[in-house]
């Protein structure tokens, strides 16, 4: 009675409204479970409890989990040693302002980009201790991890996410995944121009809305505005000054860094040549991304031990110490992941493909319209499901039918449409993984990040409108690349000019 229909769309927008009512997200996550199992039970109680059972139990990614586990341990490690210690010392003698902090920062987050779960992570453990130092709120620190994950890895063409759209993309296409995935790149206005925004925001040093007000409470000593006593409580537990043996040095920072990129990229190309793959464009193609993350992880815990042990490092209590330590950091964003595949689980089980697939319906007088019309829908989905993977799996397979045999070009700009408004969706929703582990890597109070970022995000949006109308009408990347990059820094400059005629006034109104 409810699969197929709008009802599909219900629990996720429970779950959204909870959150963003509650700001308790495994309330709001569990509620949209529990009602998403009713409605596929019909109301029957234990129906319901068995179907929220055994989805739980089918929509968890173990993999995913496996190398969240591994990552928290390296990332207790990297700290234990020393390590970020050291490179928090050896950042704060280089970067001497708040503004090459943020660049910094940014680039980083740009240089990570296999995976947007190690980025998250990562950048916001190496990053923390100079960007507090130089009082950037943790709000506006999330926002640089999220802005610098997955838009750097939807434009990758040697990133899991490359591989996850590749797999998305039926057989029988005028062209391989992969090639496909290469050509949407310039057209992924959203991944492009957030790029672009997280820069022009650094170098020039300017923020508005929500995150303004979290920047001027960080420069008076807040750096959380609300919400930050766990994080405080964790800090206590979690000293990013070492353990008591340690001695470690920048090296023992970046070298666990560099030893899992490589490992999981070799692992990638290996597994995707255990699967069929010919050549490296195939081997990317056909890869098996967790299951290579997770070697990645358990190779560099063990290059850790290793590593540090045999230099006095650190002690080996402390490195016995850190494994289950590390995996209890990752705890609270593990049981938030568990919670969203459920929900996206359940919208499965209710239709919400069919649903959508009806609803994208089109006659040829609105072909023009594709590419926006398919963002927006992209938008929604994502947002709804806190998915941008799922997104991709219900309408890329629709969009390349559509236009496959008619027209090639106008199926990339359509493609591109949809991966671009599925990170878009996912970056604004508060039940998405990566929002989730960008305030975890952070350590921000989960709903601030995603408010602070939404008002970021929506600016990008109003640039990419315009330029995927134009994209419909033109097919020319460079025509809409570049108007979409006009409009959006001219968007940012009144922006600015609004800011700082604010910060004059605040400053008039103080004098008097």
């Amino acid at each position: 009675m409810f699969v197929g229909t709008w009802w599909s769309l219900m629990p996720p927008i429970i779950a959204i409204l909870l959150a963003l009512l509650t700001k308790e997200v495994y309330l709001s996550l569990f509620a949209g479970c529990a009602l998403g199992a009713l409605l596929v039970a019909e109301f029957h109680p234990w129906v319901a409890f068995d179907t929220l059972f055994n989805t739980m139990i089918d929509s968890v990614d173990f993999s995913i989990l496996m190398f969240m586990i591994l990552l928290g341990m390296v990332v207790m490690l990297m700290q234990e040693s020393g390590g970020t210690r050291a490179y928090g010392e050896w950042a704060a003698k280089k970067l001497k302002s708040k503004r090459a902090t943020l660049v910094a920062t940014s680039l980083l987050g740009a240089l990570i980009f296999v995976d947007d779960y190690f980025n998250c992570l990562t950048v916001g453990s190496v990053m923390r201790p100079v960007t507090d130092k130089y009082k950037v709120s943790r709000a506006k620190l999330a926002y640089l991890i999220d802005a610098t994950a997955a838009p750097v890895c939807i434009i990758a063409p040697i990133s899991s996410w490359a591989a996850a759209v590749n797999s998305y993309v039926p057989a029988g296409s005028s062209m391989s995944g992969f090639e496909m995935f290469v050509r949407t790149i310039p057209f992924n206005l959203y991944a492009m121009l957030t790029l672009y925004m997280v820069f022009f925001t650094s170098l020039l040093g300017f923020d508005f809305g929500l995150m303004k007000k979290h920047e001027r409470n960080a420069a008076h000593g807040d750096l959380f505005t609300s919400g930050g006593e766990a994080f405080q409580n964790q800090e206590i537990k979690d000293p990013t000054e070492g353990g008591k043996f340690a001695k470690g040095k920048v090296i023992d920072l970046i070298a666990p860094m560099i030893v899992m990129i490589f490992t999981a990229i070799a692992t990638m190309i290996w597994t995707g040549y255990l699967n069929g793959g010919t050549n490296l464009v195939e081997d990317f193609a056909n890869c098996s991304s967790s299951e290579s993350l997770v070697f990645a992880g358990l190779v560099t815990v063990g290059f850790l031990l290793l590593f540090y042990l045999p230099r006095r490092v650190i002690g080996f209590k402390d490195f016995m110490n850190s494994v289950p330590e590390g995996g209890k950091l990752m705890m609270p964003p593990i049981l938030i992941l568990v919670l969203a595949w459920t929900l996206k689980g359940m919208t499965d089980a209710l239709g919400i493909g069919d649903f959508v697939r009806q609803a994208v319906s089109l006659n040829e007088g609105l072909m023009r319209f594709v590419p926006l019309l398919i963002f927006c829908i992209a938008i929604f989905i994502a947002f709804s499901s806190g998915t941008s993977w799922g997104t991709f799996a219900i309408l890329v397979p629709i969009v390349v039918n559509m236009f496959s045999e008619t027209d090639p070009t106008m199926m990339i700009v359509a493609v591109s449409a949809v991966l671009a408004g599925a990170v878009c969706g996912d970056h604004i929703s508060p039940i998405s993984d990566t929002t989730i582990m960008s305030s975890s890597g952070a350590q921000s109070n989960h709903i601030n990040h995603v408010q602070t970022q939404m008002q970021y995000a929506m600016v990008v949006v109003a640039a990419c409108v315009p330029g995927y109308l134009i994209a419909g009408f033109t097919e020319n990347w460079l025509i809409t690349l570049v108007s979409s990059l006009a409009i959006l820094t001219a968007m940012l400059l009144w922006l600015r000019k609004r800011s700082m005629a604010e910060d004059a006034t605040e400053v008039l109104n103080a004098v008097d």
